[in-house]
């Protein structure tokens, strides 16, 4: 598949059925490992940790449905090995029955349709982000079975509940064919801390990146 498996309908539908730092020269002696990303999606800043190597190749706001993906420097959205997703959806919180859980729940159903015979999922469980409720979970299907090559694809899921909105942070990976299906909890933990700390942050009138209000946040 050219995209993650993620995809407004179907974050929207399904639940309510059930900036990045510039970036400059560096030597690699001297270059990052991480940047911080902070950027205004609907209501808030949303604050998070990302790999050096990835860059933004994606960004729309459709309704009350906002998507950025990143990539590895060198490839795109329609050719990918990993991507990192930032969602917002305006408002979804107020829904009945939302819980951070839930929104987790409904982008994991969509990994399970795409392949009922391969899925798995591994739940990391209820979170706090600093003072925001979130939820986490790894969804992978061992074979996408609408992709012509036959690709697995495995997601970190990590849904925060705003003061008005509701927002996701995923990394997707795109493998061969898992012969044995499953979630390598290791490898999925580890990925969570490099995306570490998490935030949600107030957005202070006329304060512009690199937002100091949410960068002094531990």
């Amino acid at each position: 598949m050219s995209s993650s498996l993620l995809t407004s309908t179907a974050i929207l539908a399904a639940f309510l059925c059930v900036l990045a730092a510039p970036s400059h020269a560096e030597t690699p002696a001297t270059a990052p490992k991480s940047v911080t990303v902070i950027s205004p999606v609907f209501g808030q800043l949303v604050r998070f940790s990302m790999p050096a190597n990835f860059v933004a190749a994606s960004e729309k706001t459709e309704n009350n449905f906002y998507i950025r993906e990143a990539v590895p420097q060198g490839e795109t959205v329609n050719g990918w090995t990993q991507m990192i997703t930032v969602t917002g959806s305006r408002g979804l919180v107020s829904a009945a029955g939302f819980s951070p859980q839930k929104l987790a729940a409904a982008i994991g159903l969509g990994f399970k349709k795409a392949c009922p015979e391969s899925f798995a999922l591994k739940d990391f469980g209820a979170a706090k982000f600093g003072d925001r409720d979130g939820y986490m979970a790894v969804a992978s299907c061992g074979k996408v079975n609408a992709s012509a090559d036959g690709h697995s694809e495995t997601a970190l899921i990590i849904a925060v509940q705003g003061a008005t909105d509701a927002y996701t942070i995923q990394w997707a990976e795109h493998t061969p064919t898992l012969k044995a299906p499953g979630v390598n909890e290791a490898v999925w933990r580890q990925r969570l801390r490099e995306l570490m700390p998490i935030r949600l942050c107030a957005i202070v009138p006329d304060e512009a990146a690199p937002y100091p209000s949410c960068l002094k946040q531990k």
